[in-house]
């Protein structure tokens, strides 16, 4: 919703007091509480006609969870790497060996002038 703390509410209240004035702004503060109002209903009125258009199978959703706020990469991954498999437990553990690296290859220097290769195919 609208972050707006106690300070920041009162000195929107003191603007409006100095630039509607104490006669006006009764009048004013009716016509915000009524915009408010018909928002609120429109909000759930719109609510209610998508649950009805969608039927019972969404009503179930958990629509926070699905709130962008919520998304943590690192646990999605989490998630989606264990979700196939049971973790192991540290008994279980084999040590793993890493791979030997393959050969480098040797560095071939072009002698002065020579141009270098060109592979057509390959752009």
């Amino acid at each position: 919703m609208i972050d707006i703390s106690i300070e920041k509410l009162a000195l929107l209240l003191i603007i409006a007091v100095f630039v509607l004035g104490p006669t006006k702004l009764p009048e004013y503060a009716r016509k915000l509480a009524r915009l408010i109002r018909e928002l609120r209903r429109m909000a759930s009125g719109a609510q209610e006609k998508i649950g009805q258009e969608l039927g019972p199978e969404f009503e179930e959703i958990d629509w926070r969870k699905m709130d962008p706020r919520q998304y943590d990469p690192r646990r999605i991954i989490r998630e989606a790497l264990l979700e196939d498999e049971p973790v192991p437990s540290a008994a279980a553990a084999v040590p793993v060996t890493p791979p030997s690296a393959p050969p480098a290859r040797p560095v071939v220097r072009l002698a002065e002038g020579q141009k270098a290769p060109f592979d057509d195919e390959s752009t």
